[in-house]
């Protein structure tokens, strides 16, 4: 018997933080879905990670209504999966960022990321009939652009590939706050369907360089100590390292797919099966995992199609 695809059984609605992590910046977390971050300046306020549908970010909205009255004036995608981008039109923001990479992926495979999604985790596309299409950035970066809100100054990073190949952090140099996106996971396991994964470790590199005093992840906990802030790029550097050096084991001993999924599985397990969407994420990342140490540099666009083919034929 098959698994439930993905996360279609997950239907447990999961409870929300709204924290301040310095003045005028907040973290609002949900035990392990897709977390967002909120700056707000003196004409303005930037969300970062649109959610995935309108309805969310309305609700998103709502608790934003309860520190300030000012208007939502700038969004910015850490990267292009659906889950991330497809609430932003509520915003009605007249400025949404995003990394050159990343509007080249929105083009790319963005229709077909946003069916896939949707069929893997409903739950967090709730009200998904409200989305009006694809979410497309209005300036766009090549490494690195600064945006001031008044004193406060926010710049906005793509550090290098890892998560994809357009990955943006936003860094509060004085603060010294960062919001990672999905480069960066607290106690959920980190999705590579779409990754560099050769390329990950060395842009973890370059965030811990920041010293971030307090980091916001893509999921889990925002970290509120300089300790652990590294903790947490370390142990995803962990498990990338890990997922990576079994599954090129097992590429080079010849075997299929299937046994390499196995293998990892097993492998895995003990150290982070209880992490967020461990079962979720880990057939998806084997089978990036596994093009990759076999010479496929850029990941191939994951279709519904694809996904449950997938998911049949390592799941039996």
């Amino acid at each position: 018997m098959l698994k439930p695809f993905a996360s279609q059984a997950d239907l447990a609605e999961k409870k929300a933080t709204f924290a301040e992590l310095a003045n005028g910046v907040y973290a609002y977390t949900t035990e392990g879905d897709p977390n967002t971050g909120i700056i707000v300046g003196p004409d303005g306020v930037m969300v970062i990670d649109a959610r995935a549908t309108p309805v969310l970010a309305r609700e998103l909205m709502e608790v934003i209504r309860t520190v300030t009255d000012k208007p939502v004036t700038h969004v910015l995608l850490t990267h292009y999966h659906a889950v991330r981008v497809l609430g932003a039109s509520a915003y009605g923001a007249h400025t949404i960022i995003a990394s050159r990479k990343t509007r080249d992926l929105i083009r790319e495979r963005g229709a077909q990321d946003f069916k896939s999604e949707v069929e893997r985790f409903p739950r967090l596309f709730r009200s998904v009939e409200t989305v009006p299409g694809l979410t497309w950035p209005t300036v766009t970066f090549d490494e690195e652009m600064t945006v001031w809100f008044g004193e406060r100054e926010i710049r906005i990073w793509h550090p290098g590939a890892g998560h994809t190949a357009g990955d943006t952090v936003a860094w509060l140099p004085k603060e010294k706050v960062l919001f990672s996106g999905d480069l960066v996971e607290e106690g959920a396991t980190p999705y590579c369907g779409d990754a560099h994964l050769g390329r990950w470790p060395k842009t973890l590199d370059r965030i811990a360089a920041l010293g971030p005093r307090k980091l916001v992840p893509g999921r889990g906990d925002a970290m509120t100590t300089p300790r652990s802030s590294l903790r947490a790029i370390e142990a995803t550097r962990g498990f990338i390292r890990d997922m990576t050096r079994e599954v090129r084991n097992g590429v080079r001993a010849g075997r299929s797919l299937k046994q390499v999924f196995d293998a990892t599985h097993a492998r895995l397990k003990p150290a982070y099966g209880d992490w967020v969407i461990f079962d979720h994420c880990l057939p998806f990342n084997v089978s990036r995992a596994f093009d990759e140490v076999s010479g496929v540099v850029h990941p191939r666009i994951w279709t519904a199609k694809r996904d449950k083919e997938m998911w049949a034929s390592l799941q039996k």
